[in-house]
């Protein structure tokens, strides 16, 4: 009998499935999308063959390639930039793992504790959550970034403004540093050498610097499917699920179907309270159910809040779905005389963190997504109006789409252009929500959600902090020497989405409770950036969010199956270990 049923197989899913089944619990994991079992000959690094919304590998649509994108009621101008598939979102993410701001945490008593959104903190303290910070970087894991000529231009910028160099991966005060990324540092031939030839596993090993991370990770070619530089899950925890038996002496291995799309969770009464029991779902155009004592919702911000609705489980305080947070992101170009290898590496290798704030990473980008970076505003078209906006220019030169001369002098050469993002700390406001779409036809997975977000009447505290680093971003770039900064004024881009079925302090605003247990359906559990309390005070959520996990399948194993924690007991089994890549050889995984 399955124990455990876990929906979705991207960046929360496979981490509680990993736990569980090195537990010795018998774990199946339903992926809506695609499995994604051979990119070396499935996927490529043209960025339309995988970053089409329609046509697109990584579109978020099913497995089949003649059936359409599953559609998103957007009644703003924004873009959800989210993938289905095993993988998830994780397969275009750029391996970013630092972690969450302290303040944005319960108990926090810093000098700057007033700055955060001190109304939806988590439920428990950060020094609780650092062991499984320490759980997640070591298996996966998580390593310091190399430096190319783009990061030493950005951090160039940041010391020249007086920030200081930050050396712990706990966030005290404004600085920069190299970012934690979950990719394998170059070693051999890799790195050294633009000769595909010569980049094969084992003579290359770790990160080929190919400046791809966005199309998804498959280098070095020939490398056993843990071994691939990115630490996306198709390439870490899902190897490590599929194989449990093979590195834990309890372990068994998990049960992955994918291309399933579940379309109910089911629940019954036990004992006068709603309990989860399994899920509805279709696969190959048939469909089952399936059971177990407890399920794990996994789906990500959009779909795990569309599934409760579409499931019409209990909603008593109105908050399914609601508090949407998503960075608040802008993006700021400079164009610099000297080389900047904007095209070169990995996407972000260097940061700085304004806590209280939020903070701003340095981006590598190829040339399409540049473009598509700096014609994406809601400022207008620069030098014909603002289209109503309600931001300046933050001290850069010009603000808005790029178009025609401005684009092509931007453009004319992408390796002296340096990009940085600004991810913002944003408040959890409950109009900025996951609902059901009155106009758009159902799919295979019921009634299509609507994701609203009032970009313009943003809190002042979020306006606040996404101006201020904005700001701070321009003048990186200046002192970096750049001869032209511009301002890009992003409306919503969708890539950090967190917080729609959070967990917190009172049961008047938030779903789960501080074991991430849905507050009115027992044995129902969510592990995705939907969970998360709050925007993390400004860094990127995976890693948040997989820590979180873990500790969410301790939880569930000591409550449903009668076992004990381990996470401060025992050492963690690294996925890049002898012993499990002999068994994904072996099993051709």
């Amino acid at each position: 009998m399955t124990d455990v049923i876990v929906i979705g197989a991207g960046g929360g899913g496979p981490v509680v499935a990993k736990e569980l089944a090195a537990r010795g619990l018998d774990v199946l994991v339903l992926e809506a999308g695609p499995r994604f079992a051979d990119p070396e000959n499935e996927w490529t690094h043209f960025e339309d063959d995988v970053n089409n919304p329609i046509t697109g590998l990584f579109r978020h649509g099913p497995g089949d390639r003649s059936r359409p994108p599953w559609l998103r009621d957007l009644p703003q101008n924004s873009f959800v930039w989210q993938v289905s598939g095993v993988g998830g979102t994780t397969l275009h993410f750029f391996g970013n793992s630092p972690r969450a701001a302290p303040g944005a945490f319960s108990g926090y008593d810093g000098a700057d504790r007033d700055m955060y959104d001190t109304a939806h903190l988590f439920p428990f303290g950060y020094d609780e959550l650092r062991p499984y910070y320490e759980w997640v970087e070591a298996t996966l894991p998580v390593q310091t970034a190399p430096m190319g000529a783009k990061e030493q231009l950005f951090l160039r910028g940041a010391a020249a403004m007086g920030l200081p160099h930050q050396t712990s991966l706990d966030t005290t005060r404004a600085a920069h540093r190299a970012q934690q990324n979950a990719i394998l540092q170059p070693a051999g031939t890799a790195g050294r050498t633009h000769d595909r030839s010569r980049l094969h596993h084992p003579e290359a090993r770790g990160c080929t610097m190919c400046g791809h991370c966005y199309q998804g990770c498959f280098l070095p070619l020939g490398a056993p499917r843990n071994l691939k530089a990115k630490r996306s899950t198709d390439n870490s925890y899902v190897p490590m699920m599929l194989t449990a038996d093979a590195w834990s002496p309890q372990g068994r291995p998990v049960t992955l179907i994918a291309d399933a799309v579940v379309s109910e969770i089911l629940v019954e009464q036990v004992h006068g309270e709603t309990t989860a029991r399994g899920v509805r779902l279709t696969t190959a155009g048939e469909e089952h159910e399936a059971t177990a004592p407890v399920v794990v919702l996994a789906a990500g911000c959009i779909e795990s809040p569309r599934l409760w609705l579409n499931s019409t489980l209990p909603n008593p305080n109105g908050w399914v779905g609601r508090g949407l947070t998503d960075h608040h992101m802008d993006a700021v170009f400079g164009v610099f005389d000297e080389y900047t290898g904007q095209t070169r590496g990995p996407g972000s290798n260097a940061r700085v963190d304004l806590p209280g704030y939020g903070g701003i990473e340095q981006v590598g980008l190829p040339p399409a997504l540049i473009a598509y970076a700096l014609n994406f505003s809601d400022s207008g078209i620069h030098g014909y109006g603002r289209a109503g906006s309600v931001v300046d220019s933050a001290g850069a030169d010009s603000v808005g789409r790029l178009v025609g001369r401005d684009l092509l002098d931007t453009m004319s050469d992408a390796d002296r252009v340096l990009a940085a993002l600004v991810i913002s700390d944003d408040d959890v406001e409950p109009d900025n929500r996951v609902t059901l779409s009155p106009i758009l036809y159902p799919d295979e997975g019921g009634p299509a959600p609507r994701v609203t977000v009032h970009h313009r009447r943003r809190s002042a505290r979020t306006r606040r902090n996404r101006d201020h680093a904005t700001r701070k971003a321009v003048e990186l770039m200046r002192a970096a020497g750049a001869k032209r900064v511009h301002r890009c004024d992003w409306p919503p881009l969708i890539l950090h989405s967190q917080s729609s079925m959070r967990m917190g302090v009172s049961d008047q605003d938030s779903v789960l409770d501080a074991d991430a247990e849905a507050r009115w359906v027992k044995r129902l559990f969510i592990a995705d950036n939907s969970a998360l309390a709050n925007s993390l005070g400004g860094p990127n959520p995976t890693l948040t969010t997989q820590a979180i996990a873990t500790r969410t399948a301790e939880r569930i194993f000591a409550k449903y199956f009668g076992g004990s924690a381990w996470v401060t007991h025992e050492n963690p089994v690294s996925s890049i270990a002898d012993r499990v890549t002999a068994a994904v050889i072996e099993r051709g995984i």
